[in-house]
């Protein structure tokens, strides 16, 4: 059964007099331990896309399932229910709180989960050793690295234990050697069996992907598996 599984996605927008197609039926299966790039250019659609796909946004048309639940007529509170139960996010700015520390930002998500303290310290330290940043815990956004920072988000991301990962453009604030550092992490993520599903415009950032799609005006022009940049991690 496939853990994504949308059908003719529609998506318009009004702005001023004029109507935007940003999403023109496009259909597509992601399954369970899959990772897969969405690449294309602005206005391509590939935002809008992964804006449906983490439920953030309804599809003007179409259907969408993730883990066989409908989504596409969830109200908001439902939406924000499966948000946090089967979808970790990761960001280009890492949207990490500033003031708080590198533990406190990781337990955010079970804040609104309504986990317990000390359950919260416990998985939210076990998710920052999982991402390498067990003994920075409590340093602060300010006192950490770009690398480090996306690190603790993706720390962030993975706490609640979702079935998915949704990366927009994870390396673009970061340099090429930093850059590469996270696409190995996200990549051994997968290993493990997580899905990760990745929107970028750099073809070196796609590359690291087992399967990689390509839109452009509202379409999904190619769809392909490919071998991976990296096989084995240690």
């Amino acid at each position: 059964m496939a853990l994504i599984e949308a059908r003719d996605l529609v998506k318009t927008y009004t702005m001023g007099d004029q109507t935007v197609h940003a999403l023109r039926g496009v259909s597509l299966q992601i399954e369970a331990g899959e990772f897969v790039a969405i690449m294309g250019a602005s206005g391509s659609g590939k935002s809008t896309l992964m804006n449906i796909l983490g439920c953030l946004d309804h599809p003007s048309e179409g259907t969408y399932r993730l883990a066989d639940e409908a989504v596409e007529g969830m109200a908001g509170d439902q939406l924000a229910s499966i948000r946090n139960r089967r979808i970790g996010f990761v960001f280009q700015q890492f949207n990490l709180l500033p003031r708080t520390s590198a533990l406190e930002n990781v337990e955010l998500p079970m804040v609104y989960a309504n986990v317990k303290p000390a359950e919260r310290h416990a998985r939210a330290m076990a998710s920052l050793v999982r991402v390498g940043l067990g003994e920075r815990s409590g340093h602060t956004p300010a006192e950490l690295s770009g690398g480090q920072q996306q690190r603790v988000a993706i720390a962030r991301a993975l706490v609640n234990n979702p079935q998915l990962i949704l990366a927009d453009e994870p390396t673009g604030a970061l340099d090429s050697q930093t850059s590469e550092d996270i696409m190995k992490l996200l990549l051994a993520l997968n290993a493990q069996g997580m899905t990760v599903v990745l929107v970028t415009h750099e073809h070196d950032v796609a590359a690291w992907a087992r399967r990689c799609i390509v839109f452009k005006d509202g379409h999904i022009v190619e769809d392909a598996v490919q071998a991976p940049r990296v096989e084995v991690l240690g």
